[in-house]
């Protein structure tokens, strides 16, 4: 569904056997998805779910693990580059790139 969603397609399309149009299933999978899809956390991935023991999770259903990713430390890194107040409103930090 996720690559549906992201293509606009009916997922029946993406399976290779519908032909384009939106059929009642097709539609109900798309707003289950799109339900699904809220609930995640834009900050970890998880649902709340998946922590809730009423709700059949578990407490301790993840551990912690360290990454770093060069990219985003160097983003970091202009990030402090930036001025704080008026001059540093609205600058956003993106990678491009190199074309040596």
């Amino acid at each position: 569904m996720e690559l549906a969603d992201r293509y606009g397609i009916p997922h029946s399309q993406l399976m290779g056997a519908g032909d384009g149009r939106w059929t009642a299933l097709d539609r109900a999978k798309a707003l289950a998805y799109m339900a699904f899809a809220r609930q995640v956390c834009d900050g970890c991935g998880t649902r709340p779910q998946e922590w809730d023991e009423q709700a059949g999770g578990d407490r301790f259903a993840y551990i912690a693990a360290t990454h770093r990713c060069p990219g985003c430390e160097l983003i970091a890194a202009e990030q402090e580059q930036v001025p704080d107040g008026a001059d540093g409103r609205g600058v956003r930090i993106g990678l491009t790139p190199r074309t040596e």
